[in-house]
């Protein structure tokens, strides 16, 4: 884009925009979850309400999803300003993620949880430096120049990237909501330990916003006619951005994490107590590993008889065995 075209369209980044197809996804979402709860009631054995207080959680993380990604921070951050790219992934990852997870019903997390490709990749991901080591990757790779730049122009990238980006945000809260059946949060200690790793590691690029003596992302080399800033200016303040909004939001939980964990004589606190649905899900598990095991094969020790036992021996049946019921026993002293 040349100075001219961009200085012509500057106007239509402050111009108010529908995002009419943000919307629908989200009213279609919110229909479905709605949709699915209902009929996971209706056939459930151990039907799980859903609270009005989640219920207002999930739609308060709609709401924020629908600002984030609508007028006027989507444009910006599609197009204009590194700043708001930062600003709407900052949201996505410590709003969004959180309020979704926070408000989801029960059965309806079980019920995505439960195929076991997905059971068995949460069992994994969600161990505390594995969540540390996946969000870092995730949020780096959604800032490459050149992913930035595909974004810019491409609905579907941007579409992409987003779902990425609030992935990397459930896997971010996961270890602290602990809402996965049979996967049970760390201890409060590492709990806080776990949140201030996630404020420094997955936001070590901030400090190379910061410092940077060039602008890095050609795609926002227009900043300074929609937002007043120039490029590298942009840049050093979405650096600020990213740090500081990870550093306030993750260490105030981690402190209210403390501060609320009972007393005991366990410095590490307490672990949380077990669900039915945790029974139920180790059950699952238990019952896939028995199909996976292979079934024993009847001709395993050759043709004509039973395999043979653990230690080698053949059986009382065996004619070769000759210390079984047809030695004669001999006569005791003293008879006949």
């Amino acid at each position: 884009m040349t100075p001219a075209v961009a200085a012509s369209t500057t106007g239509g980044a402050w111009s108010w925009h529908p995002h009419l197809i943000v919307w629908l996804l989200l009213a279609v979402v919110s229909a479905s979850v709605a949709v699915l709860h209902r009929r996971l009631l209706a056939s459930s054995t151990h039907p799980q309400a859903w609270p009005r207080s989640r219920i207002q959680r999930f739609a308060g993380a709609m709401v924020v999803a629908g600002i984030t990604l609508g007028w006027p921070l989507g444009d910006l951050a599609a197009h204009w300003s590194l700043s708001a790219l930062v600003l709407q992934r900052c949201l996505l990852v410590l709003a969004v993620a959180p309020l979704l997870l926070a408000g989801l019903p029960d059965d309806v997390i079980h019920w995505l949880t439960r195929p076991a490709a997905v059971d068995a990749l949460l069992i994994r991901v969600l161990r505390p430096p594995v969540a540390v080591v996946t969000v870092t990757v995730i949020l780096v790779i959604s800032v490459l120049p050149p992913l930035v730049a595909a974004q810019a122009s491409s609905v579907a990238a941007r579409g992409a990237l987003v779902l990425l980006v609030l992935s990397a945000g459930l896997v971010l809260w996961l270890p602290i909501m602990g809402r996965i059946p049979g996967i049970p949060r760390p201890r409060p200690m590492i709990r806080a330990v776990y949140l201030v790793a996630q404020s420094i590691v997955p936001v070590f690029l901030s400090f190379l916003y910061i410092l940077a003596r060039k602008p890095l992302y050609p795609a926002f080399s227009h900043s300074v006619a929609v937002v007043h800033l120039r490029p590298l200016n942009d840049q050093q303040v979405a650096g600020f951005v990213s740090k500081l909004s990870f550093v306030l939001v993750l260490l105030t939980v981690a402190g209210v994490i403390l501060v609320q964990a009972p007393d005991t004589d366990d410095d590490l606190g307490p672990e949380d107590p077990l669900s039915w649905a945790d029974v139920e899900r180790h059950f699952e598990r238990v019952d896939r590993r028995g199909r996976a095991m292979p079934e024993p094969d009847p001709l395993a020790a050759g043709p004509g008889g039973p395999a043979a036992g653990p230690t080698g021996s053949t059986g009382p049946d065996d004619p070769n065995d000759d210390s079984g019921a047809d030695t004669e026993p001999e006569p005791e002293a003293g008879t006949g």
